[in-house]
């Protein structure tokens, strides 16, 4: 099969041939329909975080599954499936707990004596967060994925996979935001837009965008902001103030920035709580003023949007069909695998929310 592969850090990815395993007993072969392209690729990519190379990078996908293993029960050949990265043992502490997402058990991966599940010519190629999506083919365990309605649109539906469930999540599950509570969201790209979003649907008063892109802003709005700041222009943390008489009672860092994480804490009232999205840079320390935790403001991470994904995938495909969730006005542009590198590219350039790799098309 082809797939994209990531062989050093800002050299371009070739699409060469590899192959692909057959499934093994608790595992599911997936033909890939789209795949999204997100920041957390780039991350490793750019050499932000540190990977294992050669390696398929993509992990925001869809497909339809061709072949499952034999104790496979939840999905059979021809179901459509979401994958989802936050691959669960299902009997772990944070399993059992209903922290699928904080799942770290090392048995959803095949073991060092078994066949790798990519492969060229002997070499074991690398799955990014075990999927791997910048390819024609997925080979994953059967709590990666999640079933689906044949209606949905691939394009739309593979967002679903990471960042419209980040950011979503870590509104309603990680934060759990109220009615009626007022918010900040930092970054809006498609994790921050969809953090609006997910503000929007769990009915806050008030939702403010900070970006510094005009465009950027202006899309906000469709996803359900109420006001917008532009972080170029002046003090954003004052300009939040301003417009809420004091501060957010919920703030969102989407971006992966230092100064953003603490300009989130920031802009809290008192009692207020900073969930923090973006991947910061793994040795960057935040620096928050010790006097604000007196006044109960709190900071939390949010990973995946602390998803139990079997449960909220399907339910924001309904969201879609209903009009509440904007996945259309996500989709920036419509590529091909041979155009990865310039979907990368994009990425930098701060403009677009996502691009989409199309692999029926």
């Amino acid at each position: 099969m082809k797939a994209a592969v990531f062989r050093e850090v800002n050299v371009p990815m070739g699409i060469e041939e590899i192959t692909i395993s057959k499934p093994g007993p608790r595992e599911v072969l997936i033909r890939t329909t789209a795949a999204g392209i997100c920041h957390s690729d780039m991350h490793f990519f750019n050499g932000s975080y540190p990977g294992k190379v050669p390696m398929v990078l993509g992990h925001e996908s869809t497909g339809i599954v061709e072949q499952v293993g034999s104790d496979v029960h939840y999905v059979k050949p021809g179901d459509h499936v979401i994958t989802c990265l936050s691959v669960f043992c299902g009997h772990c502490e944070q399993c059992v707990t209903g922290h699928l997402s904080l799942c770290g058990e090392d048995e959803v991966n095949r073991g060092p004596e078994e066949e790798p599940r990519l492969s060229q010519d002997g070499q074991a190629l690398e799955q990014f967060a075990r999927l791997g999506s910048f390819a024609e083919m997925m080979l994953v365990h059967e709590h990666a994925v999640v079933k689906i309605r044949e209606d949905m649109p691939s394009a739309q539906a593979a967002l679903i996979g990471c960042g419209v469930t980040t950011g979503i999540g870590a509104v309603i599950h990680t934060a759990k935001v109220e009615p009626g509570a007022t918010v900040a969201v930092i970054g809006c790209g498609g994790i921050g837009l969809s953090t609006i979003n997910g503000a929007a649907i769990a009915g806050a008063s008030r939702i403010i965008a900070v970006d510094m892109v005009a465009s950027k802003l202006e899309l906000a709005r469709k996803f359900g902001a109420t006001d917008v700041v532009d972080a170029s222009d002046g003090d954003a943390v004052a300009k939040v103030k301003e417009l809420t008489g004091g501060g957010v009672h919920y703030s969102f860092e989407a971006i992966g920035l230092k100064v953003c994480a603490e300009q989130a804490f920031q802009m809290l009232r008192i009692g207020g709580t900073a969930t923090v999205i973006g991947m910061i840079p793994p040795g960057d320390m935040v620096s928050l003023r010790g006097v604000d935790f007196l006044s109960e403001k709190k900071i939390q991470g949010s990973f995946m949007g602390s998803n139990r994904f079997r449960v909220d995938m399907p339910r924001f495909i309904e969201f879609y069909l209903q009009g509440r969730l904007h996945l259309d006005d996500l989709i920036s542009q419509k590529i091909k695998l041979e155009d990865i590198n310039e979907g990368m590219a994009a990425l930098n350039t701060g403009e677009i929310a996502r691009s989409v790799i199309m692999f029926d098309s």
